[in-house]
């Protein structure tokens, strides 16, 4: 078989590029979330020692039947990688805030569990939390505003939900 140096001729649609109006939107989306995400980390971070990941997994665990969550759906749930979720649960089991259980059924899996110590530092944590997310996003916000932006939210995160088998994973391809 012969190499070819050609580029490939396989047909592609053509990149419909951002309109200005569609890039101030994403550029500000995106400036506006890491502001307030390094913002909230630090507080967070100064008044409880955990980090936005941290509480992120303690929501989701104290909001779960029992208080917890077979590993694969808190990943899903939180939008992390494998790898990444197991990282950074055998940081938090180091910390005792969370414990790792296997699943009877599958030996494969396993559980991630709220601890008391866990629930007590999230206790502990939430009410500077929420007074941080109230100061920096919800007040400057009006109720008409903060309705727009959970449709949005609502829209988008459903759209990355999506999953056909025959798509390709790679965007306009």
């Amino acid at each position: 078989m012969e190499h070819s140096t050609e580029r490939s001729t396989e047909r592609r649609p053509e990149t419909r590029w951002l309109s200005a109006a569609e890039q101030d939107a994403w550029a500000g989306l995106q400036q506006m979330q890491g502001q307030l995400a390094g913002r909230l980390n630090r507080e967070l971070a100064a008044s409880s020692g955990l980090s936005l990941q941290d509480y992120a997994v303690l929501v989701n665990l104290s909001e779960a039947p029992e208080g917890r969550v077979r590993a694969n759906e808190l990943g899903r749930r939180l939008g992390w990688e494998k790898s990444r979720l197991s990282h950074h649960v055998a940081r938090m089991a180091a910390r005792g805030l969370v414990a790792r259980e296997r699943c009877p059924m599958d030996h494969r899996g396993h559980y991630v569990t709220l601890t008391p110590e866990g629930a007590g530092a999230l206790g502990a944590a939430a009410p500077g939390h929420c007074a941080s997310v109230r100061h920096w996003f919800v007040d400057r916000l009006s109720p008409e505003q903060l309705a727009a932006l959970a449709e949005i939210a609502r829209t988008v995160s459903a759209g990355l939900e999506e999953r056909c088998e025959h798509e390709d994973p790679r965007p306009g391809r």
